[in-house]
């Protein structure tokens, strides 16, 4: 019974937010009450279960995408994002052009989302295509599959940060694990895929892009140097190094883990923290000539975007919650047990069917993280890097098949002027390719570690 109340929940979810446009915020919070409800559980203890999940999800949530939402508007304003690529390319010549703008995106993607990341980049991207010439494939998918790597397998972005928070890992853990996962991923799933296309596939450089000289705020004032744009995207990883070295020496016995400096430096690595410290650092040097009240305004700007996402994963949480008093998820745990499927192929297959259903990453990767939850809790012998390789599991198969639900698939589709016959053969198996990578690394990584 529990089991048909699991699947009935998600099938109402699905038809709200696909049939009736219902927003994905608005459509887990009806679909968690009513499961409430459904699974039996006591109407005094339905309101605290719906908030207990809720806040526990957002208080490392918010903190994290917020932090990461600043800096990256920070080095978006400030045009890091220029500086970084024309330095690249010129590093890289005309022949690895396509390969230096992944490589830029890749840094600038830690920090910045997907959409704000595309907004950035692609007219620097349109520029250097322009320049050298070829299908514009060529240098925008190495770029947009950065970023979508990027936001689909490293904290700070709210899919990976509600799926590890869900599944309890160490987040310092996951962006050294998502990171060394998301480097190969990119090059093969992304920046190889990127060059077979473009020469199957011929795509001219956008009209709008050719009528009008795309001059955004980047331009106003003189840019940061590239070693300080480095400097602020290379530090949070860094200080992260603090936490999880310092964790791993004090587990093997070599440092004295209680002890006052460990518990300090231990703390400065911790990712909330380290991505304050980075933001403070990245406002003392690319503030430039600004004034503080501008950087204010800078900051404040950054936040309104990613209310949206912080809501939908707050809600995720809050599904999660439900599924976890219920007993939904130890039933699930059960029949995944029967199966003898390892938990990170299940939880890849259940966020690939979550993804093509609805559309979002992001719900997709909150949901699956929530199912899979009670899995996860009831294996003993999953270890850490299990945690963080069934989480790279959930992402990559969150990312596969983007279509016409996808509002990734319309953006793409709009930046570069494709219909979607052609997006969907060249988007669609980009994103694809990303997704079989990331799964497969995912795997052979739980089976190695």
């Amino acid at each position: 019974m529990l089991i048909l109340i699991m699947v009935a929940a998600i099938i109402t979810l699905l038809v709200l937010i696909i049939r009736f446009k219902v927003h994905a915020f608005v459509a887990l919070l009806i679909v968690s009450l009513l499961t409430a409800l459904a699974a039996g559980i006591s109407v005094d203890k339905i309101l605290p279960t719906l908030l207990g999940g809720f806040g526990s999800t957002l208080a490392s949530v918010a903190l994290l995408v917020g932090l990461g939402a600043m800096i990256g508007r920070m080095l978006e304003i400030t045009g890091g994002a220029k500086v970084l690529a024309d330095t690249l390319i010129n590093k890289f010549g005309e022949e690895k052009a396509p390969f230096a703008l992944g490589i830029a995106a890749l840094l600038f993607g830690f920090p910045i989302f997907f959409d704000a990341g595309l907004v950035v980049m692609l007219p620097i991207v349109f520029s250097v295509a322009k320049q050298f010439g070829g299908s514009v494939l060529r240098y925008a998918f190495p770029v947009a599959g950065a970023f979508a790597v990027m936001h689909a397998f490293l904290p700070p972005h709210p899919g990976p940060v509600a799926s590890g928070d869900l599944l309890g890992v160490n987040m310092g853990l996951l962006v050294l694990v998502g990171l060394i996962c998301a480097i190969p991923t990119w090059y093969i799933g992304t920046y190889l895929f990127s060059k077979f296309i473009s020469k199957r596939v011929y795509v001219e450089l956008p009209k709008a892009f050719l009528s009008t000289a795309s001059i955004t705020e980047t331009s106003v004032q003189t840019p940061p140097s590239f070693g300080r744009v480095l400097l602020v995207l290379l530090l949070p990883i860094f200080l992260i190094l603090f936490d999880t070295g310092l964790n791993t020496l004090s587990v093997a016995k070599v440092v004295d883990g209680s002890a006052l400096w460990v518990q300090s430096l231990r703390l400065v690595g911790k990712t909330p923290v380290a991505l304050l410290i980075t933001l403070i650092i990245a406002i003392l040097l690319l503030r430039g000539e600004r004034s503080y009240e501008q950087i204010e305004s800078i900051c404040n700007s950054a936040l309104g975007p990613i209310c949206s996402i912080i809501l939908v994963t707050g809600a995720g949480g809050m599904f999660g919650g439900v599924l976890r008093a219920s007993g939904i998820g130890d039933e699930i745990s059960k029949m995944l047990s029967d199966t003898g499927m390892p938990v990170v192929v299940a939880a890849f297959i259940i966020a690939m069917a979550m993804r093509v259903a609805q559309g979002s990453a992001t719900v997709a990767l909150t949901t699956a993280a929530a199912l899979i939850a009670p899995t996860v809790a009831a294996s003993t012998d999953l270890t850490q890097f299990d945690l963080c390789f069934i989480v790279i599991s959930i992402a990559s198969g969150a990312t596969v098949l983007s279509h016409v639900n996808d509002s990734g698939f319309w953006l793409m589709s709009r930046f570069l002027e494709m219909d979607t016959k052609t997006t969907l053969k060249t988007w669609t198996m980009l994103e694809t390719s990303i997704g079989v990578v990331g799964f497969v690394i995912a795997l052979i990584g739980s089976i190695l570690l």
